[in-house]
């Protein structure tokens, strides 16, 4: 991907007045943020370090999530998904699943994006019952073909990545998946998860 020259800018006021030149324009500019999404999004996680009401941190539950999916061999999608799964918290804390979904999903497979926008309503099946949330909210969506990879999601990487002792690995073991995941063409569709037996893959 060329660099956008320096100073070049669309001529357009009316984006019905685009010329071949705007567009091509435009397609660099759009390249150039694709290009920059990983980083922007380890500096979301980054963000969610230092809260300290958790018993650990919402990036060290992130990590944490990410390193139970990666020692449970997963495929590298899943381990990121693990990893960002809590990202949107920093841009829309009402509804943080349904804004990492959107922001992964020309990223990822169907059943990735689907556990995304819904893991939070899954997550009330652990806690739900103590501060007057039903537990059971996830019902709703029994009749999915994602139920059940979702429901597992959470009760093996979510739920349970709040340890204070567990011994997560460092950012550094992710980064390269993230920028590889994240660097797929959007329009090239996401290779099958190897096949190993389980919900997961």
């Amino acid at each position: 991907m060329e660099p956008t020259p320096q100073g070049e800018r669309m001529r357009f006021h009316r984006m019905d007045e685009m010329s071949p030149d705007d567009f091509r324009l435009l397609r660099t500019v759009h390249e150039q943020n694709l290009l920059q999404l990983p980083d922007l999004l380890l500096d979301l996680l980054e963000r969610l370090g230092g809260d300290e009401a958790y018993p650990v941190d919402r990036r060290t539950h992130s990590l944490q999530a990410a390193t139970r999916a990666l020692r449970d061999g997963r495929d590298e999608e899943t381990v990121v998904v693990a990893l960002l799964h809590d990202v949107g918290e920093a841009l829309g804390p009402l509804n943080h699943g349904e804004v990492i979904a959107a922001i992964l999903k020309p990223f990822i497979r169907e059943e990735n994006h689907w556990m995304l926008a819904h893991h939070p309503v899954f997550q009330t099946y652990f806690y739900g019952s103590q501060v007057g949330i039903d537990p059971n909210g996830r019902e709703a969506y029994r009749e999915s073909p994602h139920f059940a990879y979702t429901a597992e999601f959470c009760a093996l990487y979510d739920e349970v990545s709040f340890d204070p002792d567990y011994p997560q690995e460092p950012i550094e073991t992710f980064i390269p998946m993230v920028r590889r995941v994240l660097r797929r063409p959007w329009d090239t569709p996401a290779p099958e998860p190897e096949t190993r037996g389980g919900e997961l893959n």
